[in-house]
């Protein structure tokens, strides 16, 4: 089976890229599946089963989604085998800027769209910085000279990316991205002793077990502090 990792921030487009794409794979005859991780809520399941993709939801609630990815992705590919897909496609949640969504080894994918603004792309950690390809989304909507500056930007944050166009909306620049999948795709029968490209973000302090108040005597375990001196 053909895994693949798609992240991106919220509300970039990923399901719709994943849908549009996975339209193309299954023209060619191929099995394909997808989960998706989130935070509280998620309808991208509903959509999932409409364009006839079977769907595996999973709600980090409390819990960071990173987190809880790394912690369920062995089950889900499990699930993928059993059912003999050909290929698995793994949305994460709309994560934060510092997450680290990826395997080593796996084909990583990251949707940005050009709405973020030109200087996302240096905000954006490990996400971008470790991606194989990414796709840019919603170019419909800003000027040509707006998409080439945003891709300039994606570019020098990733160099040894692929960056590509993708409408979500018509499918324009799918079959692009279904040919690319394949031609880099990496037959694995488990995620065993497998590692993440980059660490997760840390954090193991008070607030991550359940406090509430704010005080520095209610503050242990990894905790950092801003510097408040006047800088020189």
């Amino acid at each position: 089976m053909n895994l693949i990792t798609i992240s991106g921030p919220p509300s970039s487009g990923k399901t719709s890229v994943i849908i549009k794409t996975a339209a193309q794979l299954m023209q060619k005859g191929l099995k394909v599946a997808a989960v998706k991780f989130d935070c509280l809520h998620t309808d991208d399941d509903i959509a999932y089963e409409r364009a006839g993709i079977p769907v595996k939801k999973g709600l980090s609630g409390a819990l960071c989604p990173d987190h809880y990815f790394v912690s369920n992705i062995e089950a889900v590919v499990d699930w993928g085998l059993q059912n003999q897909f050909d290929v698995l496609v793994s949305e994460s949640a709309g994560l934060c800027n510092r997450c680290s969504p990826y395997i080593k080894e796996i084909m990583a994918v990251c949707v940005i769209d050009n709405l973020s603004g030109i200087n996302t792309p240096k905000k954006i950690g490990p996400m971008l910085r470790m991606a194989d390809i990414v796709v840019i989304t919603k170019g419909d909507i800003v000027s040509q000279a707006e998409r080439e500056v945003f891709a300039a930007r994606v570019h020098a944050v990733n160099p040894a990316a692929m960056v590509m166009h993708i409408n979500g909306l018509t499918g324009q620049g799918a079959f692009e991205l279904a040919s690319l999948l394949m031609t880099g795709r990496r037959e694995i029968t488990s995620l065993k002793g497998s590692k993440l490209r980059f660490s997760m973000p840390s954090a193991l302090c008070s607030y991550c077990l359940g406090e509430t108040r704010i005080g520095a005597s209610y503050q242990m375990g990894n905790v950092k502090k801003m510097n408040m001196e006047e800088q020189p």
